[in-house]
């Protein structure tokens, strides 16, 4: 795992407490695109299955997770593919 997912991991963790989260490196898939770097770690998948995201919209949870990585988005996070769910939701 890179040293972003690492962070990525930890904040996230921090942040919501999760039941599952998994963070996928998938800047490789991006090499040329906007916002890739030649040394990646720009573009993640992100699954979080969480309590906290139970009556939550699917848009207040993108946007808890985007506050919880505002310091990774303002130091080259380019992109996020977030899969977000509570418990409930996960079959």
């Amino acid at each position: 795992m890179s040293h972003r997912a690492t962070r990525i991991r930890t904040a996230l963790e921090a942040q919501f407490q999760p039941l599952r989260l998994e963070v996928v490196d998938d800047s490789h898939m991006h090499a040329g695109h906007a916002g890739a770097r030649p040394e990646g770690e720009t573009h993640y998948s992100v699954l979080l299955v969480c309590p906290s995201f139970t009556g939550m919209s699917r848009v207040n949870r993108s946007r808890a997770v985007h506050a919880a990585l505002a310091a990774e988005f303002a130091n080259g996070l380019h992109a996020l593919a977030l899969t977000l769910r509570a418990p409930e939701e996960v079959g």
